[in-house]
């Protein structure tokens, strides 16, 4: 089971992450935010590949969501973290941690797993 404490820990371990504040939210970015953790800690909001948001959606649909909204049609999905185990967690993380990159990088490879 995650919390929103590991959820910041293994954040901040990823090269170049930076925390900040976005609204009531506290925001973990590189050149972009990748995902906000609630003020209360109990679910984050990461930026996902459409596929790759359907994927955890459908692997783990009790703890993965697609916000219902245009934000969610660009990947934004919402995760209960008391859903996850640390390794789910830390996939999520790596997977949107990669997409938010600086452009001038080369993208992830299809089917590369972190």
């Amino acid at each position: 089971m995650a919390t929103g404490d590991d959820l910041r820990r293994m954040a901040l371990a990823l090269e170049g992450t930076i925390e900040t504040s976005h609204f009531d939210r506290i925001a973990y970015m590189v050149a972009r935010t990748y995902v906000t953790l609630a003020a209360d800690g109990l679910s984050a909001n990461f930026k996902f590949t459409p596929e790759d948001q359907a994927l955890k959606c459908l692997t783990a649909p009790d703890a993965f969501t697609a916000i219902a909204n245009a934000w969610g049609r660009q990947g934004w999905t919402n995760a209960t973290l008391d859903k996850l185990g640390e390794a789910e967690l830390d996939s999520a993380l790596r997977s949107a941690w990669a997409d938010a990159q600086p452009k001038k990088l080369p993208p992830r490879p299809p089917g590369t797993l972190y």
